[in-house]
């Protein structure tokens, strides 16, 4: 006998250059409100997936990693905190959910979803839930364990969506979040490993590619650093430029599985197919002039540095914002591969060019007993609902 398909709560929002379904932690199913294999199956039959044809039909997701993200938020039961923030990164052509990391996008919306989901206190918005101005959601980012600050904009009591804020990766104008990503570097088992290795440059070996320096760094997210130089890039590559051709993907695999083994993020290469949300790749250059993937000029003298990252296998558009804030920690400590494609020395803030078009992101980063350590990465982004109601899958999707 054919079973209904579930109806459950759920919205599906834009945040920074990312999009993804939004769930109240209340709203699941009871199967689903713990981790395990039935959230997994959920989250997966919502985005469509795993799809071998990479196309995401039967689904919300939109066939890349920018688009096939599901969040749960629910209120905090962590002091000086309002929400609970978890993110799931579900792969588009294999049987997988990778919970190992934060998506710095979403983040903007989790900000947002949080007000308009009634999970923030009326007390905690301007004006008792009434008034204008700007609601400081503090958030629990749940799979990195790291408090993030998000500055959302109010109007009448309802969180301001349009305004005139550009961002580019994204086509229209919308309102500006400002957040704060505080103390981004990885606690580590032994109290702070910003640097896992302990250097800010290593030479990594790569087998079947090479050897070439690389700055590994766990700050936003895991991300391995290398020179565009090194690897026969200029730097102001778009996606088709890599993402049309296996044999440079396939490269570019075997320098993050190399990555995350001397970071010590896997054990063996074959560990590496359970993570490929983190760590991230990511090549940089000094300034170079080129056009966006929109047409856009973009000139040498517009950025200081310019940086391409790769994403679930595949160069992304613009820049993940997790990424932005390794980027902007990279860059503030003297010395590291990203500070030295920016010209070097001591900076507060970078902006860097990326596939579609440019990004700024500030950083506080200090030497404390000879360690390096970052109080906090900061960059503005942008959130709108684009869809609320009920998203529906089989029942038998969670048998």
């Amino acid at each position: 006998m054919p079973q209904p398909q579930l109806r459950i709560p759920a919205t599906y929002i834009r945040g920074g250059t990312s999009k993804g379904v939004f769930f109240r932690l209340q709203d699941l199913p009871q199967s689903c409100q713990v981790p395990g294999r039935a959230r997994d199956q959920l989250f997966q039959r919502v985005i469509g997936s795993p799809d071998p044809y990479s196309a995401h039909i039967d689904g919300m997701g939109g066939a890349t990693s920018s688009t096939s993200k599901c969040v749960i938020l629910s209120k905090s039961t962590r002091p000086d905190h309002d929400v609970d923030y978890l993110y799931g990164q579900v792969s588009i052509n294999t049987d997988f959910v990778d919970w190992s990391g934060n998506c710095g996008n979403l983040s903007t919306a989790a900000g947002a979803f949080a007000i308009h989901a009634g999970l923030v206190d009326a007390s905690r918005i301007p004006g008792n839930g009434t008034g204008s101005g700007t609601c400081v959601v503090r958030i629990w980012q749940a799979n990195i364990g790291k408090t993030i600050i998000a500055h959302v904009p109010i109007t009448n009591g309802q969180v301001q969506e349009t305004g005139d804020f550009e961002l580019d990766g994204v086509t229209f104008p919308a309102a500006e979040i400002v957040l704060e990503f505080m103390d981004p570097s990885d606690d580590g088992d032994d109290g702070g490993a910003m640097f896992p290795t302990g250097n800010l440059v290593d030479t990594l070996d790569v087998p079947g590619v090479g050897s070439f320096p690389a700055t590994m760094i766990s700050a936003g997210i895991p991300t391995v650093f290398v020179n565009a130089a090194d690897i026969g890039y200029q730097g102001t590559e778009l996606r088709e430029d890599i993402n049309n051709d296996p044999a440079q993907l396939e490269r570019f695999e075997k320098i993050r599985v190399a990555g995350a083994l001397r970071m010590g993020l896997i054990q063996t290469p074959e560990e590496a197919l359970k993570r490929q949300h983190t760590p991230k790749i990511a090549f940089v250059s000094p300034p170079k002039s080129y056009t966006a993937s929109s047409g856009k000029a973009i000139a040498a003298g517009d950025v200081d540095l310019l940086v391409r990252a790769l994403s679930m296998g595949k160069l992304h558009h613009a820049m993940m914002g997790t990424c932005a804030v390794a980027i902007g920690t990279a860059a503030a400590v003297p010395g590291t591969l990203v500070n030295l494609a920016a010209g070097g020395g001591e900076r507060e803030a970078v902006r860097f060019g990326h596939p579609s078009g440019t990004l700024r992101v500030g950083a506080e980063a200090k030497q404390v007993n000879g360690q390096w350590q970052v109080t906090k990465a900061v960059m503005s982004r942008s959130a709108r609902i684009l869809m609320e109601g009920w998203v529906r899958v089989p029942a038998e999707t969670l048998e």
